[in-house]
């Protein structure tokens, strides 16, 4: 048998990274992709989705609200009940995969840590005349 999903939408908002009891981290985010039907006929279904561990901490680093986004994984359900205990079920894309889905906006600003520095300190040379290669 075969799940298998790839879907490409944009963020509905900033992907928020969460961690288990366990220290595993997950992130949840919703994608709106369009269905082109031709003509004016559009419609968009916002597709919820979820990533774990390595994926996750990916999607929360490089990717905020309205970037494009392509997500592959498989489709999985959660049951659950509601406040009146009927069962219900949900369902949402557990993604193994991200990939950006269009170049970088020149407007978008870079990931916070983008630039951080690993040299923290310079240490000045006595001038001896020697070179130290």
């Amino acid at each position: 048998m075969l799940n298998s999903i790839v879907i490409m939408g944009r963020l509905v908002r900033s992907p928020d990274l969460r961690k288990t009891k366990t220290g595993k981290s997950v992130v949840s985010f919703t994608l709106a992709c369009d269905r082109d039907y031709g003509g004016d006929d559009r419609q968009t279904d916002f597709i919820d989705c979820t990533a774990w561990q390595g994926t996750a901490e990916f999607v929360h680093k490089y990717f905020a609200k309205g970037q494009m986004m392509v997500a592959k994984g498989r489709l999985a359900s959660e049951k659950w009940q509601d406040k009146d205990g009927n069962p219900r079920t949900s369902w949402l894309v557990a993604a193994d995969s991200v990939y950006f889905g269009e170049k970088k906006r020149v407007d978008s600003p870079p990931a916070a840590d983008a630039y951080e520095s690993t040299t923290t300190t310079f240490e000045e040379l006595d001038e001896d005349g020697e070179l130290l290669f």
